[in-house]
C-alpha cells in the first residue's frame, strides 16, 4: 500500500495506461499504474507486432509493453502489480481498492482494456461465490487444503496457479488449448508435483449443491470425464470492456463501455479513461497510446486548473 496522494493514478498496465504514466510523469505529476498483471491484456497475447509507429523491426506484444513500462518508470512514474477490486471516485480525492491495500489521486485514468467475459460455462454464473471465482490472491485462503481448478491456459493463469499451490493441496490446470499460450520451458511452476496441467480440454460444466463439488470436462479426442473440485478459478478472456470493478460509478454506453468526450473526460469530474475499455470504433495499440496521452494531458489540465493542455515537445 502506498498512503501518497498521487497527481494521476492510472488502472491498467496496457499501451493507453503505460502511455498515460510517461505522459503524466514527464509533465512533472505524481502517477501510479495498478496492474492486474504485465503480461495480460489485448497486446501481451500478440506474438507479432510490426506495424507501430517508430519500431522498425517486429517484436511481440510483450517485448512493446516492456518498453512501454520502461520508458513510463524511467520518467519517474510507479508501477505496481495488483488487482483492482473495487473504486471510490465520486470525491475529489479518487481512491482504488486492492488486495493489497488502497492508492489514492487527485484524478484518475480508466484503462483496463476490453478482454472481459460475461460467465459463459454452465454453473459458472450460479456458483460466483461459491466456488467460482475471477481471484486467486483474494479466495485462496478458502481452499485451504482442497482440491480446486485453474480455468486458462495464459501466463496469467499460471501464474494465479502458482498462487493456489501454495495451500491447495491439488491444483488442475485446464486448459482448452492444445499448447499453452506463452514459452513453456523452465516454467518453475510446471513442475510442480501438486500441479496437474490439463490441455486440449474443455470444462462442460461447474456442478454441486451449496457450492462447487465438482467439474465436467471433455477432451480433444471427445472424452467426458468429472473431477471432484472445490473451487473454481476461470481464467478466460473475451473482448467486453473490463468494467466490473467501478459498480456503475460512471456512464457507459449499452455495450458497457466508458463513455467520454474527445479528451478522454468522463461523466465525472477528474475521472478520464483510454484505450479499448471506452467507445472507440478502432481497436489498435497505436490508438490506444494516442488516447492515453490525451488522457494524461487532461488530467494535467484538470490538476493545474489551466484553460490549456499542456504541450511539451522536449528542448534540445
Amino acid at each position: 500500500m502506498d498512503t501518497e496522494l498521487f497527481d494521476v493514478l492510472i488502472v491498467g498496465g496496457g499501451p493507453a495506461g503505460l502511455t498515460a504514466a510517461q505522459y503524466a510523469a514527464r509533465a512533472g505529476l505524481t502517477a501510479i499504474v495498478v496492474d492486474k498483471s504485465p503480461t495480460a491484456g489485448a497486446l501481451g497475447y500478440a506474438s507479432r507486432i510490426e506495424n507501430y509507429p517508430g519500431v522498425e523491426t517486429p517484436l511481440s506484444g510483450r517485448e512493446l509493453l516492456d518498453i512501454f513500462r520502461r520508458q513510463a518508470v524511467n520518467f519517474g512514474a510507479k508501477y505496481v502489480e495488483a488487482q483492482v477490486v473495487g473504486v471510490n471516485i465520486t470525491g475529489n480525492v479518487k481512491e482504488v481498492f486492492t488486495m493489497d491495500g488502497a492508492y489514492s489521486g487527485k484524478t484518475i485514468i480508466l484503462a483496463t482494456g476490453s478482454m472481459g467475459r460475461k460467465p459463459a460455462i454452465k454453473g459458472e454464473a450460479e456458483f460466483l461465490g461459491r466456488g467460482v471465482s475471477y481471484c486467486a490472491i483474494c479466495d485462496a485462503p478458502f481452499f485451504k487444503a482442497k482440491k480446486v481448478c485453474v480455468i486458462g491456459g495464459s501466463e496469467e493463469a499460471v501464474k494465479e496457479a502458482g498462487v493456489l499451490l501454495r495451500t491447495c493441496e491439488e491444483v488442475y490446470l485446464i486448459n482448452p488449448s492444445k499448447k499453452l499460450g506463452f514459452e513453456e520451458a523452465d516454467h518453475p511452476l510446471l513442475g510442480a508435483k501438486n500441479l496437474k496441467v490439463l490441455s486440449g480440454t474443455t470444462v462442460t460444466s461447474i456442478e454441486g449443491s451449496e457450492t462447487v463439488e465438482r467439474i465436467k470436462i471433455i477432451d480433444a479426442d471427445k472424452r467426458e470425464g468429472e473431477i471432484e473440485v472445490a473451487g473454481v478459478f476461470v481464467y478466460l478472456h473475451g473482448s467486453k470492456p473490463v468494467v466490473d470493478f467501478l459498480t456503475e460509478t460512471v456512464e457507459l454506453s449499452d455495450s458497457d463501455c466508458i463513455v467520454t468526450d474527445r479528451m478522454m473526460e468522463t461523466s465525472l469530474p477528474g475521472v478520464f479513461s483510454a484505450g479499448d475499455v471506452t467507445c472507440v470504433e478502432v481497436r489498435q495499440v497505436v490508438v490506444a497510446a494516442a488516447n492515453g496521452a490525451v488522457a494524461a494531458l487532461s488530467a494535467e489540465k484538470f490538476i493545474t486548473h489551466k484553460k490549456r493542455r499542456k504541450y511539451d515537445w522536449g528542448k534540445i
